[in-house]
């Protein structure tokens, strides 16, 4: 055996490195095994930062490949991930990496060369690559129906992905109550293990897909307050992976409980789908508290000043919303489609008859149509004031 230090990525150095495999040993298979993390949200990845996760993945099997194609190879093994096949908030960098990996084992085998390029989800080991992962990418992790592989497993499943006729397999354990319990929609390969009947996106705040606004239109001012309250502390519990919304203190700032610009705008997201309520990227920052950002959603429902009588339109919408939350993925799809048409043409109808908000955009109206790049560095220049 002969252990021996090389960048793959620099294609010179891996030839010379090649060069001195003795021919009585001749080199049989390869394992391309590297993997690097650098984590952030689409326009905050620079070239630099791209070429980082790209080069020691991508760059460096493209070298593999060319220099030992002649090779008499019996393996040539690729490790991917289920981010490149799935998706990931945060990870389109190596996204692309595991995506090109697999690109470059189909290519192999369409050359008659060996491959397989099995995607890989979370390991269940500490450091290495889980070293920057943060209590919330772990709890993402589970939400979504992704088990932590041991190495026991995921010895088992390498074999087996060398068996397979398929280039590039999935192996990945999988919870498939949590893919089914996510509340969001089934990823298309997956639709044949979770019958979509069974998730429904959660744009309404649950309870039987009855708007936000209306469950706590006939509670006291307290009561909503507190309702609302538990709900912005279990979905702050949510992304940062607390194990239960009372670990969340109400007056204390979002910053100081751990968040960031990624986990900002998941929780962003998250708080749009369960309230109903069109929410800026900045919303988290703009309110930097629980408590701050609970009287903000209050205000947003209309609940901040007590119950107020529906007018008649504002009641008919209710209806209509009440109705389209109850759609899901087993509708017929040429009916969907034509009530997303018909919707469309009905709101480009009432911008063209009545327009937007009168008079002129208040700094938050800015912030909503801003671009996510300066999203970004404004959420980056508010961090930095909060800590200053």
């Amino acid at each position: 055996m002969r252990i021996a230090a090389c960048d793959v990525a620099d294609r010179d150095a891996l030839k010379a490195l090649l060069a001195g495999v003795p021919a009585e040993h001749p080199l049989t298979g390869v394992v391309h095994a590297a993997g690097v993390l650098d984590n952030d949200l689409l326009p905050a990845l620079t070239p630099g930062r791209l070429e980082a996760v790209l080069r020691p993945k991508a760059d460096a099997a493209w070298h593999l490949h060319e220099l030992t194609r002649e090779d008499d190879l019996s393996a040539f093994v690729l490790f991917s991930s289920v981010v490149g096949v799935f998706g990931g908030p945060g990870q389109a960098n190596y996204a692309a990496a595991g995506a090109f990996l697999d690109a470059l084992a189909h290519r192999r085998r369409a050359e008659g060369l060996p491959a397989s390029s099995p995607a890989w989800g979370l390991w269940e080991v500490e450091g290495g690559i889980n070293a920057g992962l943060t209590p919330a990418d772990r709890a993402r992790f589970a939400r979504d129906g992704f088990v932590p592989t041991s190495a026991e497993e995921g010895l088992a499943l390498f074999d087996a992905a060398l068996t397979l006729t398929h280039p590039a397999p999935t192996a990945t354990p999988l919870d498939l109550a949590a893919v089914r319990a996510a509340g969001t929609p089934v990823p298309p390969l997956l639709r044949a293990l979770v019958p979509a009947a069974g998730r429904r996106p959660e744009r309404t705040g649950g309870d039987g897909g009855v708007p936000l606004a209306r469950r706590i239109a006939g509670m006291g001012a307290a009561e909503r307050q507190e309702f609302v309250l538990d709900l912005v502390c279990g979905e702050v519990a949510v992304v940062l992976g607390f194990r239960d919304a009372g670990a969340v203190e109400a007056q204390r700032p979002f910053q100081e409980l751990g968040f960031d610009s990624l986990t900002a705008v998941q929780l962003r997201n998250r708080l749009g789908a369960v309230s109903g309520v069109r929410l800026p990227a900045t919303v988290v920052f703009d309110h930097p508290t629980p408590a701050a950002l609970t009287a903000f959603l209050l205000t947003a429902l209309g609940a901040d000043d007590g119950p107020a009588e529906r007018s008649p339109l504002l009641a008919e919408l209710d209806k209509l919303e009440e109705i389209l939350s109850t759609v899901s993925d087993t509708e017929d799809t040429d009916e969907r489609a034509t009530v997303t048409v018909r919707l469309q043409t009905i709101l480009s109808r009432w911008m063209d008859a009545w327009g937007t908000t009168p008079g002129d955009p208040d700094p938050a109206e800015s912030l909503e149509s801003a671009s996510t790049a300066e999203l970004l560095d404004f959420i980056d220049n508010e961090l930095g004031r909060a800590g200053s």
